[in-house]
C-alpha cells in the first residue's frame, strides 16, 4: 500500500476526494466535468501556493479542505469502510463521530500525498455515455516524463433521484483505496469497537503533515 501511494503521486491529489465530506458550493451533473475541475483547481492552487507550502507543509491541509472537500460523498465512503463490522443504525451518534474522525485522518494522509506533486499531468479519457447509471467510472492516465503512465480509475456516485455526482473511490493499479482502508480498519472496528477506532483516528489526525516514507528498494523508480 505504501508503494501504491508513493507511485501514484499526482493521482493522489484527486484520490483525496474519495473520503472527504460533501459540502459543495458547486455541483456537477457531468462526472467528467467534475474530475476535470477538481484536477485543474487543485494543481493550480498547489503551483500558486508553493511559497506557503515550502514554509509550512500544514498549508497542504488547507488546499485539501478548500479544493477537494466539496466534491466527495464522505458518509458513503465511511459507511463502506465500516461495512458490516457494526450496525451503525443502532448507534448513529457513534457513526457520525467516526465520519468526522475519518475525514480528518484522511485530510492529513492526502495532504502528505500532495508533497509528491512535481507537475505531473492527468489525462482524462474521452467521455462515454452515462445514461441512467448511478455508479460511473472514469479512466485517467497520470503522465510523468521518463516513467510509465499510471492508469487511475475514479469511481463516482449520484444518489437515486439526484443529478449531482460525487467521487467515492479511486482504483490505482487495480487496487481500490476505499477497499484498502476498509481492510485496514474494519477488523479493528470489530475487535475494539467503533468508538475506540474513532479515538485512534482522532489521534492520528493530529500528527503533522510530512512526506510519506518511500520504500528504499523502490526509491530509484
Amino acid at each position: 500500500m505504501k508503494h501504491l501511494i508513493r507511485k501514484c503521486g499526482a493521482a493522489l491529489l484527486l484520490a483525496a476526494t474519495m473520503v472527504l465530506p460533501a459540502q459543495a458550493t458547486e455541483t456537477y451533473t457531468d462526472p467528467y466535468k467534475l474530475i476535470e475541475t477538481v484536477a485543474d483547481k487543485t494543481f493550480s492552487r498547489i503551483k500558486a501556493d508553493q511559497p506557503l507550502i515550502q514554509q509550512d507543509l500544514e498549508h497542504l491541509r488547507v488546499i485539501v479542505v478548500e479544493e477537494l472537500l466539496p466534491y466527495v460523498d464522505s458518509r458513503y465512503a465511511a459507511g463502506t469502510v465500516v461495512g458490516r463490522a457494526v450496525d451503525i443504525r443502532q448507534n448513529p451518534e457513534a457513526f457520525n463521530a467516526f465520519v468526522k474522525a475519518f475525514e480528518q485522518y484522511m485530510i492529513g494522509s492526502y495532504a502528505g500525498a500532495l508533497t509528491y506533486y512535481k507537475e505531473q499531468k492527468v489525462i482524462i479519457e474521452p467521455s462515454q455515455p452515462v445514461g441512467n447509471q448511478t455508479i460511473f467510472t472514469i479512466r485517467t492516465r497520470v503522465v510523468d516524463p521518463g516513467k510509465p503512465d499510471i492508469v487511475i480509475d475514479f469511481k463516482l456516485r449520484r444518489p437515486r433521484n439526484a443529478e449531482t455526482w460525487l467521487v467515492i473511490d479511486m482504483i490505482a493499479e487495480g487496487i481500490s483505496l476505499l477497499d484498502s482502508k476498509r481492510a485496514e480498519l474494519s477488523n479493528l472496528i470489530r475487535q475494539q469497537g467503533l468508538e475506540r477506532v474513532t479515538a485512534l483516528l482522532q489521534e492520528k489526525a493530529k500528527e503533522p503533515v510530512k512526506i510519506p516514507e518511500q520504500d528504499p528498494a523502490r526509491a530509484s523508480e
